[in-house]
């Protein structure tokens, strides 16, 4: 997008006023909703989600099966990948530019130039634009963790979920499985249903017995509800009986999971089959296990299939591998390019018997990207022949002569996947 657009002038300053220090807190986001008036709290019924992996399918989900129903939704996710405005969904419209850059005016006006982080005065500015317009539903996704998180500002959402957790951010939310469980279940408000994806018992002990704390009733995977594939298909199961529905249109096993989490949030707020149905077969998430079929990449390809995913921690790792492994058997190259702050060696264990050869990228425009170099040498140690490129593209072409009928993965980073999306367009 052309610098030259008004919303792209303001998010440049806002990152300007970073805080010379991370630190999770929600003082800064209190401060300037008080200046917004507090839209936070004229927000259409909010469903929260938090969790490591599969927060954004699931809620594509979600918002596919109400849609269905006849509702109108607002949603936020994060992080975007070609376009910021793909961060707010108003009423199932991408923000305008002309809307977004009002909002955004009016909050870098009442935030006055003090330090706040991009997250927080974006959110900020999303739930306004939120508050603002007539909707049934808002889907807010949370951005890191969840109790300290800019979108834990609402009081009682209609209905929180926690979708799988596992290692991921340690930095800032702790080194083992519960101190991140406890982060994430800090999206669980007093009295409020929760439901709860499958999850490790470390994590799930902390989520019960901060619901037990709050009264918070809990709809868990395993317990109030299973899903499953049987003979091509997916089977869900509750209290309400038994869903004989198509398996996702999102690729991969662990595309089940989510799923249920989103079948049984469906079926919590009064969804039919036909609703359910819809949320399976016409949900739209991108650089999830996405194939791509057109673009400068794609020709350049030749006549190799052309992959694209943006997972960039272990669990993402594994459920690239489960999805390669249903695939048609093909040789596959990946084209690999990760952040200096991810596990490179967690996220290409799973990979590694899947990839007949590693061509590590650096992530264009990022200062935090590990250099092609490490990533070669990370390859190189998983057991997985490994090689640099300049660009993707240049590497898209490189195995398209070697092995010219073969697949090729993209994968790595959600920031990797945004620049492919955006050359690719």
């Amino acid at each position: 997008m052309a610098m030259n657009d008004g919303s792209d002038l303001i998010l440049s300053r806002m990152m300007a006023l970073h805080p010379k220090i991370i630190d999770l807190t929600l003082d800064r986001v209190w401060r300037l909703l008080a200046a917004l008036g507090h839209p936070e709290r004229d927000l259409p019924p909010v469903i929260h989600l938090a969790g490591t992996n599969g927060k954004g399918s699931t809620q594509a989900m979600i918002r596919a099966g109400l849609e269905a129903m006849g509702k109108s939704v607002h949603a936020y996710t994060s992080p975007h990948l070609a376009r910021f405005h793909e961060r707010i969904r108003l009423a199932g419209e991408l923000i305008s530019e002309d809307y977004l850059t009002e909002v955004l005016a009016e909050c870098e006006t009442a935030n006055g130039g003090i330090p706040i982080t991009y997250f927080e005065i974006t959110t900020c500015a999303a739930l306004l634009a939120f508050a603002r317009t007539k909707a049934d539903y808002t889907l807010l996704e949370v951005g890191l963790g969840g109790r300290l998180d800019a979108t834990n500002v609402v009081d009682t959402p209609c209905l929180t979920i926690l979708t799988p957790i596992s290692l991921d951010h340690q930095q800032y939310l702790g080194e083992t499985l519960p101190e991140i469980a406890g982060e994430k279940a800090g999206i669980i408000k007093r009295g409020v249903p929760c439901i709860v994806g499958p999850q490790d018992e470390p994590a799930m002990e902390v989520i019960e017995a901060r619901a037990a704390k709050l009264g918070a009733p809990l709809l868990a995977h395993g317990q109030h509800w299973q899903v499953w594939e049987e003979r091509g298909r997916l089977i869900f199961q509750d209290e309400n009986g038994l869903l004989d529905l198509p398996l996702p249109n999102l690729p991969g096993p662990h595309q089940i999971d989510n799923a249920g989490a989103a079948i049984a949030t469906l079926r919590y707020l009064g969804a039919d089959e036909a609703a359910c149905e819809a949320a399976v077969t016409k949900a739209y998430w991108p650089a999830r296990m996405q194939r791509l079929t057109h673009g400068p990449l794609v020709d350049a390809a030749g006549n190799c299939e052309l992959w694209l995913d943006g997972g960039h921690n272990p669990a993402g790792g594994i459920a690239v591998a489960a999805t390669l492994a249903r695939l048609p058997a093909k040789p596959t190259h990946l084209i690999l390019g990760m952040l200096n702050t991810k596990d490179i060696a967690g996220y290409l264990r799973p990979v590694a018997a899947a990839a007949k050869t590693l061509t590590a990228v650096s992530i264009p425009g990022e200062a935090n990207t590990l250099t092609a170099e490490d990533t070669q040498a990370a390859a190189a140690k998983a057991g997985i022949e490994a090689g640099t490129a300049e660009s993707v593209l240049a590497a898209v072409k490189s195995i398209a002569v070697r092995d010219p009928s073969a697949r090729i993965l993209i994968c790595g980073s959600l920031y990797l996947a945004g620049g492919v999306l955006r050359e690719n367009g």
